[in-house]
This record gives structure tokens, sequence and C-alpha cells, in this order.
């Protein structure tokens, strides 16, 4: 695995350098900014939160004068508002400036706001893959390292798998059509490891301990 720092040029959206001869780009896409910000930055579960503090303030300044009760919630309002936007606007430009790449030989992805950085992810170094669902088609693709190859969790995030803090897994976040894309993703890795077994997991299914280890099993992801 590589990592580039790009700054002023790049050879094709979101690569560092053109394929070489004969790699063929599969797909190309970005995390859907909503879905970023409810699952990745956690905005609605903070909205839930502030809605609750700010009843719990309501009720505890009832009897209070006018102006007593009224700016203390304003304030709390004001402050509230500007948190979930600072978030919201931070999963905005995470989405903007993340370009994932599937190619037949490897799988690239180009994050980072202020330092870009792109990973190098050749589909022999992975061991296995793993979908968690999320609504309207989206979802999570984490990807599983071979060996001894680690990537830092805070280099990776919010590209990577949650609370895989000892062996952080790089994570496709929050793309749309996340079954077609795993799917692109599983075609591809068993061309290049036809001797290997492939994983691609979704939570409704789960392989039986029994079943043939040459088979390419579907696993639970729960993440």
């Amino acid at each position: 695995m590589n990592a580039h720092h790009e700054h002023e040029f790049e050879a094709a959206p979101g690569l560092p350098e053109r394929l070489p001869q004969g790699e063929r780009l599969l797909w190309q896409g970005s995390p859907d900014f909503l879905t970023l910000a409810i699952h990745a930055f956690h905005v609605r579960k903070l909205a839930v939160y502030f809605a609750g503090m700010f009843g719990l303030q309501w009720l505890y300044l009832l009897g209070e004068p006018g102006g007593s009760l009224l700016m203390p919630l304003l304030t709390s309002a004001v402050l509230a508002c500007t948190a979930l936007g600072l978030l919201a606007l931070t999963a905005w430009f995470s989405a903007r400036t993340t370009v994932y790449t599937l190619t037949d030989r490897r799988i690239l992805m180009r994050i980072g706001i202020v330092l870009t950085l792109t990973f190098n992810l050749p589909l022999r170094k992975l061991a296995a893959a793993a979908i968690r669902p999320q609504a309207k088609g989206h979802g999570d693709i984490a990807l599983t390292l071979t060996g001894d190859d680690r990537i830092a969790y805070l280099n990776l995030w919010p590209h990577a798998r949650p609370w895989q803090l000892k062996q952080p897994q790089p994570s496709l976040r929050c793309v749309p059509d996340a079954q077609r894309i795993g799917a692109l993703i599983l075609q591809a890795w068993t061309a290049q490891n036809t001797d290997t077994l492939a994983i691609l997991g979704t939570q409704e299914q789960v392989p039986a301990p029994a079943r043939q280890p040459r088979e390419r099993e579907i696993a639970a992801a729960t993440a």
C-alpha cells in the first residue's frame, strides 16, 4: 500500500498518475454527503441529543421571567445549530474531496480535505470485504488487509470501519448502490486471487461453519 500526497495536479480525477496500459477502470465514486453526515459524523444523533438538552433546559427555567427564560434558550439553540452546521459542512467537504476508484487490479482512496492522500490497495493485498447496508441502497464497504500491512486509523478517518482501532480497515463509506459495487469488487478480486477465498458480507446472510473453504462465502458485517 502506498500513500501519495496530492497538491496541484492529478493525472486523472482521483488518480495520482494515469493507469498503466492494460489496467481497466471499473468504477469511481464518492460518499453520499447526507449519509456520510448521518453515519460518520453522527449529525442526527447529536441533533437528538441537543434537542433533549434543550427540552431539559426549558423545563429547568420554567417560571423564570420572560427575558431570563428566552436568552439562555436562544444561546443554547444558536450554539447547537452552529455545532451541527460545522459538522455538516465538514461532512460536505469530506464527501466532495473524496474519490474512490476500483480497477481490475486495485482500489484507490483519494481522501483528505486539507492534506490529500491517495491510498493504493492492490486487490492481491486484500483478504476480505464486508458490506454494511444503509438506507436507499447506500452502504459501507470495509476492506481487510492481508499480512502485517496497516494504515493508521487517524490517517483513514472517517474512511475506516468504526471502532476497529487495533487493526484499522479502510472503508468505502456511504457509497451509493453498495451491493453493486461490492459485486464488482468481488469479481475483480476473484480474477486477481483465483486460489484464495473471497469474503463479501452483508448483515442478512451468515455462512454456516461447515461449508467448503474454497466457496465464496457471504459473511456478516457487524460494524
